[in-house]
């Protein structure tokens, strides 16, 4: 049997509310080409029995049943199965504008140097949508271009999960999705862009992206502050500090001192840390490093930098000063926060 130009993985569970609309926009895709692996993981409200009349009236419908092991374990059965050599991420809650896939496969066939390809996502239903959510859409949709998820990959997982279509070979070699106390696609985002891979989207909104009580970015403990620090740390230590490089720390705020200790017990020295706040400076921190004024820090271009300040418009005052100094993002100085 010909495979299709794009298989779209769906891991499903108790999501009888919403599991039709979510097929039926991957059903009415403008790219008829492809097929949907639905990943049943134990549902118990019917979920089931709804996938299994779309697959009666829809031969591009693959129904997976398993039992309930959890989301992983659900996507790799997904990958496994897969026949396509694109693989497009769904979740039941979303909704695929039409031209979603069309335009994602077009940018691959184009980029052979991408890997992943997403897409500008709209959060739903907007009332209730927290401050917080609405700042995150509007940063992940400001990154497009590979370089500029190479700027912000190690600030936030740049990319919502289920707008990503990628090479199936390219997270396969990169050992496709692992169990861990982190977000799983966050994980794959990292060890992607370690071994090089591509990621970029297309500037358009082709995905609506369900937000509500129940999403596991507010419910579960993967997706806390400190999981996140514990995923990214590592690859900062192995990449951007090439292994142990000594390292300043911009911000003496409880995240900059947490990123310091961390990296320390990764076998990083932080020589020391560089605040605004003249009330810190003089102060020794956990790591045995001291809090000097940024206003200093043209002195200090000795090593490099990780900037743990997440303060709102922060970034991009940061950024213009190294800049301006003559930093280069990426070499002298990264952004975490």
């Amino acid at each position: 049997m010909r495979a299709p130009i794009a298989s779209v993985l769906m891991p499903v569970r108790d999501a009888v509310a919403t599991v039709d609309e979510a097929v039926g926009s991957v059903l009415g895709q403008t790219l008829a080409d492809l097929e949907l692996v639905a990943v049943d993981d134990g549902s118990r409200d019917g979920t089931v029995e709804r996938l299994r009349t779309a697959a009666a009236s829809d031969a591009r419908v693959r129904v997976i049943e398993r039992p309930r092991e959890g989301l992983v374990p659900a996507l790799n059965a997904g990958l496994a199965a897969a026949r396509a050599g694109l693989v497009a991420r769904m979740d039941a809650d979303d909704v695929c504008l039409p031209g979603r896939l069309a335009a994602q496969v077009a940018l691959l066939a184009a980029r052979p140097d991408v890997d992943v390809a997403g897409c500008l996502v709209e959060c739903f239903p907007r009332e209730g949508l927290s401050d917080g959510m609405l700042h995150y859409e509007a940063w992940l949709n400001a990154v497009v271009s590979p370089e500029d998820f190479a700027r912000e990959i190690f600030v936030e997982s740049p990319l919502a999960h289920p707008s990503a279509v990628f090479r199936r070979d390219a997270v396969l070699s990169a050992g496709g999705y692992r169990e861990g106390p982190f977000p799983e696609d966050y994980d794959l985002w990292l060890r992607l862009h370690a071994a090089g891979r591509r990621m970029a989207k297309v500037p358009e909104v082709l995905l609506r992206w369900r937000d509500g009580p129940g999403r596991l970015t507010r419910t579960d403990p993967r997706y806390s502050g400190d999981a996140f620090l514990r995923l990214k740390a590592p690859h900062v230590a192995r990449g951007f500090l090439r292994g142990g490089r000594d390292v300043q720390v911009c911000g003496a705020g409880p995240d900059a001192r947490a990123w310091g200790r961390t990296l320390a017990a990764l076998g990083v020295r932080v020589v020391r840390h560089l605040d605004v706040d003249r009330r810190k400076v003089g102060r020794t921190v956990g790591t045995g490093a001291v809090v000097v004024h940024w206003d200093e820090v043209a002195r200090h271009r000795d090593v490099p930098m990780v900037c743990a300040v997440g303060l709102k418009g922060a970034r991009p005052r940061i950024r213009a000063e190294l800049d301006a100094l003559g930093w280069s993002e990426g070499v002298d100085y990264l952004f975490v926060q």
